[in-house]
């Protein structure tokens, strides 16, 4: 589903790889035919380094990052940015299931731009993007959470990310744990942070925000919103380090508080392979779109689940 009405004019939808496009046809299928459940769970998936070599749980092997796409797309998933999620705002066709692909901290394994101005081979963004060019059909975008002086300071790099669709979302200018600062410093860290994404590349909108450490400042309206120094704030979204699949946007998704799984195989518990395991063995649980922009589709026993319809026409069948 896909709500095609705007978002406020403070929060713009960043636009996707236009190489890669979802498209939809005239000839829907019936929701029951695809078994659409649009209160559905979505995988929110959290990223850090790519290593040969991996030393932390954060951290993924690239072939075992290949192997995850391969998954996802052998699964009918296809991404779709974090601050489209919690827009509400997916427009995926029929049958086929939303993920969101997340990457925390800015390292280079994940981006680094090569004097052509391409993505350096073996990074993230690379293998991202060669994916994508091998399965148009995923539309390979993902959603970058940056600090100060991101991806070894590459100038380029957040303006290449924005030119090609890609989200760019506040992580704080230094790493901080928001929960040791005082309400000045969380704002100071924020603005700061996102003054610099904008600086890099003109015209991005920054959407959602992810949380340090995964935690919150003392008081936690200020990790969605606040002002310092004359500029204000104001995140659709915040990403938690969790430990579970996302609610659907229209069934009581919090944006305050946006469950994330850690990527990996085997090395923490909960897991993206638990739990993309899990969906398979229970596929009435997990998100499943009905092709149809402006149209929330469940079963019609699940009609007591939708909380918001964000403006869309719903179809209980």
């Amino acid at each position: 589903m896909s709500r095609t009405s705007a978002p406020s004019a403070s929060a713009p939808t960043s636009s996707t790889p236009s190489s890669s496009a979802p498209t939809t046809t005239s000839a829907t299928p019936d929701p029951a035919d695809v078994g659409a459940n649009e209160l559905g769970l979505v995988p929110v998936l959290m990223y850090h380094q790519l290593s040969p070599n991996p030393v932390s749980e954060y951290d993924q092997t690239p072939s075992e990052f290949r192997a995850e796409l391969k998954r996802l797309y052998r699964e009918d998933y296809r991404p779709v940015t974090a601050a489209r999620f919690v827009a509400g705002d997916i427009d995926l066709p029929a049958g086929t299931h939303p993920v969101v692909l997340t990457f925390d901290d800015s390292t280079t394994s994940q981006v680094q731009i090569t004097k052509d101005g391409e993505p350096k081979p073996g990074t993230a963004l690379a293998i991202l993007t060669e994916f994508g060019e091998k399965h148009p059909d995923f539309n390979a975008t993902a959603t970058f959470y940056v600090n100060a002086d991101p991806f070894a300071g590459d100038k380029r790099a957040l303006k290449w990310l924005h030119d090609h669709g890609y989200e760019i979302g506040a992580h704080t200018s230094t790493h901080a744990n928001l929960g040791a600062l005082g309400g000045a410093g969380v704002r100071r860290e924020l603005v700061s942070n996102i003054n610099g994404i904008k600086t890099a590349a003109p015209g991005a909108k920054v959407r959602t925000m992810a949380l340090p450490l995964g935690i919150y400042p003392s008081d936690r309206r200020l990790a969605r919103r606040g002002s310092w120094n004359g500029r204000s704030y104001r995140f659709d979204g915040v990403m938690l380090v969790g430990a579970e699949p996302a609610p659907s946007p229209f069934a009581g998704l919090d944006g305050a508080g946006v469950p994330r799984i850690r990527s990996g195989k085997g090395r923490v518990k909960f897991d993206s392979a638990y739990w993309l395991d899990w969906l398979a063995d229970h596929p009435k649980r997990r998100y499943t779109s009905d092709g149809q922009p402006d149209v929330v589709s469940f079963p019609r026993r699940l009609a007591g689940d939708l909380v918001d319809d964000l403006g869309a026409e719903t179809n209980p069948y």
